[in-house]
């Protein structure tokens, strides 16, 4: 069972349904070393042979070894800009598939459909896509092409609704579903009549392995058409964590963050123009963090022409900063932002009007009549009177349903689980949780924040999967 149908659920979805990758034959990789190492075995496909092997000496954007194998077989010099073809040729092989389930709240996609539908990605277009079905090729069909290289964050959405879709996917979907707990379970106190709440004729899912002393028991309901709640448990030798990270934002933890004017999503502020309950007459637009979600607030306060006062707590010359390691080029509406926040700054008037850039300032307190205090790293405090505030300074996974809030997994098991800082604990080529057997996690969970570093990971737990299943070749 799989939970969360993001990216990471989608793409581990085609790789167990028989769906395995081979070396295409007379392809020619660009790292030399790689292409050697293809060659030895060319009957063999990539899941079954050993990924450590493979993906040893491998350098590039991420730190998982199998991300940035799976990613240069599939774009092999991208990040030299190159477009050369993937060296990797799927053959569809029913007898090795694994029966599963994803579950996710929405439509196939996950936290993409949450997104303000116009925003552009923060990846180039084609690192966007699914293995096979590139997404260009894709938005071709659409007629249309990509932004500065970009894609929309509704192409993106569409696009992986329609590759569940075009593979043949959707009967291992259930969509609209809330999972409320997953625990470990002796496997003897099941009886089998308990499984037919998610089933209606997949009888052979649930023969386990007799081997099995222990499995899981993944509760949740369904909301129905008319909006009840259908209760629901399965059980499930292995539970693959791919619920990513859009769930629940960070607060700041200050006195008056919950009065109804301070908002954690960048929607509010959309919604709030909608209704034409802030415009260019208004107080100013308190933004608060220095990330894209942020900027992205700005800039479309800016496209609004309502005022804006940026809080955030780094130097704008700091290098941990996203900005600074974004190319300008490809990316000028951030680069833009960047230069506001430099030239800005409440101490100099500078050439953008209706925008206040305080760096190294934090926020003390929201009050009741909308006047924040402010204080900057000399402890000087200043009180603004706003409209409205956003505070945008990442989000956190919504861990709830397992048990400790999943503390236990994570690489520091004292604190909260956190994509960036602590994500959970798994074995860099299986991506199974060096703490529970069984339980394995992806994407953000496990620390791979881009699309085209997640299938990696996918590619991991489905090999894992099909050697416990015993279901590779000689």
């Amino acid at each position: 069972v799989s939970l969360g149908n993001g990216p990471s659920g989608i793409c581990l979805s085609y790789l167990l349904s028989g769906n395995i990758p081979y070396f295409k034959r007379g392809s020619l990789h660009p790292h030399p070393i790689l292409q050697r190492k293809l060659e030895e075995a060319p009957d063999v496909s990539v899941l079954d042979q050993d990924l450590e092997y493979l993906s040893e000496g491998l350098e590039g954007r991420s730190h998982s070894p199998v991300a940035l194998l799976f990613d240069t077989l599939q774009r092999p010099d991208t990040d030299f800009g190159g477009t050369a073809e993937s060296v990797l040729t799927w053959w569809h092989e029913t007898n090795r598939a694994i029966p599963h389930l994803v579950l996710g709240r929405n439509a196939p996609g996950g936290a993409w459909h949450s997104i303000e539908g116009s925003m552009v990605t923060l990846s180039r277009g084609e690192w966007m896509g699914l293995p096979d079905l590139p997404f260009k090729d894709w938005l071709k069909q659409k007629r249309r092409g990509l932004r500065n290289n970009r894609a929309t964050a509704e192409d993106i959405a569409q696009y992986y609704q329609h590759y569940v879709m075009k593979k043949g996917l959707q009967k291992n979907f259930r969509c609209g579903t809330v999972v409320t707990s997953v625990r470990k379970v002796s496997a003897e106190s099941i009886s089998n009549h308990t499984q037919k709440d998610l089933l209606e004729n997949s009888d052979s899912l649930w023969n386990f392995n007799e081997k099995s002393a222990e499995v899981f028991q993944v509760d949740g309901f369904f909301k129905t058409v008319k909006g009840d709640k259908e209760p629901f448990s399965i059980y499930a030798e292995n539970v693959v964590l791919a619920t990513g990270t859009y769930d629940s934002p960070t607060w700041l933890g200050v006195k008056g963050e919950n009065l109804s004017y301070v908002h954690h999503q960048l929607s509010a502020l959309e919604e709030a123009v909608k209704n034409s309950s802030i415009g260019i007459m208004s107080d100013p637009v308190l933004i608060v963090g220095a990330g894209l979600t942020a900027a992205d607030a700005i800039l479309f306060a800016h496209h609004c022409n309502i005022p804006v006062i940026h809080v955030f707590r780094r130097r704008v010359s700091d290098p941990g900063l996203i900005f600074n390691q974004l190319p300008k080029m490809m990316y000028p509406e951030y680069h833009k932002v960047h230069q506001m926040m430099k030239e800005q700054s409440a101490a100099c008037a500078g050439p953008y009007e209706c925008y206040v850039s305080l760096p190294e300032h934090h926020v003390l307190s929201f009050g009741k009549d909308k006047k924040c205090i402010l204080q900057d790293k000399n402890g000087y405090q200043k009180v603004y009177k706003i409209s409205m505030a956003l505070v945008l300074t990442g989000s956190n996974p919504n861990l709830s349903f397992l048990p400790n809030n999943a503390i236990d997994l994570a690489i520091d098991s004292d604190q909260p689980v956190n994509p960036k800082r602590n994500p959970i604990d798994v074995d860099p080529f299986t991506y199974e949780c060096t703490q529970e057997k069984g339980l394995y996690a992806l994407g953000p969970l496990a620390g791979d924040n881009f699309v085209r570093f997640v299938q990696g990971g996918a590619l991991a737990v489905a090999s894992s999967l099909l050697k416990k299943a015993n279901k590779n070749p000689p």
